[in-house]
């Protein structure tokens, strides 16, 4: 029976000459789609001389997979229950700052709790004034106009340094201990004179360029609300 007019051919079906063409001509193809070796059924070992085993390929090409994935997954799995880890005692900090009694008492916390819940060596809260008298809590770190500027730059609000020596001026007999940190910009208010939170740690590489950030952020952030609402300041 003749096709009728304007009626397609039937395609034709590939032959394995084909599919062995197309193969040769295209080596990589495999490596691109390696969920096909689970599909194929591997040959079977035939021995002799000059002659590949091609089931041992596909296993241990299967098995590299796999491992691949494994171990994907598992640093997946442990950066998920670090910053779940982080998250916790984040808000563990910010809770415990809430429940300061006084202004003395949020500047001691920032320092004492809020660096052992996040394991820290040593927190600063860092003050440009030009007359210690201006600040009225002896347990900030006075530092010169100009420095925050200096040390994070103008145009930003945070700085993360890795492998440093500690500045003596912003973590004072601390500074030997420190060989990161984090640096953040404390926007308390715009009456205010310019301030950072200093994070210090021991190991070199806790605080990276990098790294994120949105945690510590957080924390700033509610302790410049806090300080701002402790002193009475206009935003």
């Amino acid at each position: 029976m003749k096709p009728s007019p304007g009626s397609q051919p039937a395609p034709t079906g590939v032959e394995a000459k084909d599919v062995v063409s197309f193969l040769r001509d295209n080596p990589g193809f495999l490596n691109e789609h390696p969920d096909l070796l689970s599909e194929l059924d591997p040959p079977k070992r035939n021995g002799g001389k000059g002659v590949f085993d091609f089931q041992e390929a596909m296993i241990r090409r299967l098995r590299d997979r796999i491992e691949e994935t494994t171990d994907v997954a598992r640093e997946l799995i442990d950066t998920s229950r670090e910053n779940l880890n982080s998250q916790s005692r984040v808000h563990e900090c910010v809770l415990r700052l809430l429940d300061a009694n006084s202004f003395e008492q949020l500047i001691n916390l920032v320092q004492t709790d809020v660096a052992v819940v996040l394991d820290m060596d040593v927190v600063m809260l860092a003050v440009e004034s030009a007359n210690a008298e201006d600040f009225p809590v002896r347990s900030v770190t006075l530092v010169p106009p100009g420095f925050v500027d200096r040390l994070i730059g103008a145009d930003r609000d945070m700085l993360l340094r890795a492998h440093i020596s500690g500045d003596p001026d912003l973590f004072g007999g601390a500074a030997t201990l420190v060989q990161s940190d984090a640096l953040v910009r404390l926007r308390i208010s715009a009456s205010s004179p310019p301030a950072l939170l200093a994070f210090g740690h021991r190991d070199p590489e806790k605080f990276h360029p990098g790294q994120a950030t949105e945690l510590i952020g957080f924390l700033s952030a509610v302790l410049a609300q806090l300080v701002r609402i402790w002193l009475d300041l206009p935003e």
